[in-house]
């Protein structure tokens, strides 16, 4: 299922690409003497692409949530818990300021929340099965303000327009890079060589992987902003018990599934250079701040 999505979602945005590409008059990525690059066509590319893929994934994401996690969303409380946590979730978004998400439970024993969707008053929050049967009432209802307080500050929206525009010019500075190359030193006089796809394809790897750090800086610190709002909407202690616990149970964790790791209130730890790329900041971190340590 993730492969055909994948497949539809790529397809998706070369078919509107190339729809618009064609509809603002562009032909091709070269001038018309077929040497010269065409920057303001090139631009426009890399950001539709940028764009296009990363705002169709955020369109997406609660459906592709709700697959990749096996979440039931209640509709109709079956039990005691599944009241709770809908009379809580809609206390919460109340406070918040926004519309009533969808409200669903997904079947995992490690301890994990998330928060998705596009629209702030139509997002996604999910509990695992672990984290209600193993945390106090008052340490999830402090992990669910965290996950309103990731919808209420519109981070799904922001984490999506960086990533588009981290896109952008990856794509953009990959393909100077290929040109250059494919002109200077394999000597391509007309129209692109195979120098120009092999430079672009290695010149994008890198500079994505470079590029990511500025995605997870912002991951990190948006996290903060969440334990703020959570410690807001409910109780300041009931979330520090929530993040030592946590922590307490780190190395058992499990990863929420890849394109969900950034919407989780936890994920597992990283060590030395690897923190640079981890969408959360450590535990002990966030425990500090909200303490109001330095």
């Amino acid at each position: 299922m993730r492969i055909v999505l994948f497949l539809a979602t790529n397809l998706a945005v070369l078919v509107l690409v190339g729809t618009i590409f064609n509809l603002l008059g562009f032909q091709g990525l070269l001038e018309e003497n077929g040497v010269d690059l065409n920057l303001q066509a090139l631009l426009v590319f890399c950001a539709l692409f940028g764009f296009g893929g990363s705002f169709i994934s955020l369109l997406l994401s609660k459906w592709m949530a709700k697959r990749s996690t096996g979440a039931y969303v209640i509709t109709q409380p079956r039990n005691r818990d599944e009241q709770w946590l809908l009379e809580t979730t809609r206390e919460l978004a109340g406070k918040a300021g926004i519309g009533m998400p969808e409200v669903a439970i997904f079947p995992s024993e490690s301890p994990n929340a998330f928060a998705t969707g596009w629209n702030r008053n139509a997002a996604l929050v999910a509990v695992s099965a672990g984290m209600l049967r193993q945390f106090p009432r008052e340490e999830v209802r402090a992990v669910m303000g965290h996950e309103i307080g990731h919808v209420a500050n519109g981070d799904m929206v922001t984490l999506t327009l960086i990533q588009g525009v981290v896109n952008t010019f990856v794509m953009f500075f990959a393909r100077i890079i290929g040109h250059t190359v494919d002109r200077v030193v394999f000597k391509t006089e007309r129209g692109y060589g195979i120098g120009y796809f092999v430079v672009t394809i290695v010149a994008e790897i890198v500079l994505g992987f470079l590029a990511s750090m500025i995605v997870f800086k912002f991951s990190r610190w948006r996290e903060f902003r969440a334990d703020a709002a959570a410690a807001t909407l409910t109780d300041r202690a009931a979330m520090i018990g929530a993040l030592d616990r946590l922590r307490q149970k780190q190395p058992q964790q499990k990863d929420l599934p890849g394109e969900l790791t950034a919407f989780g209130i936890s994920e597992q730890l990283k060590q030395g250079l690897g923190r640079l790329f981890s969408s959360h900041p450590p535990l002990e971190d966030r425990i500090r701040a909200l303490k109001g340590n330095p």
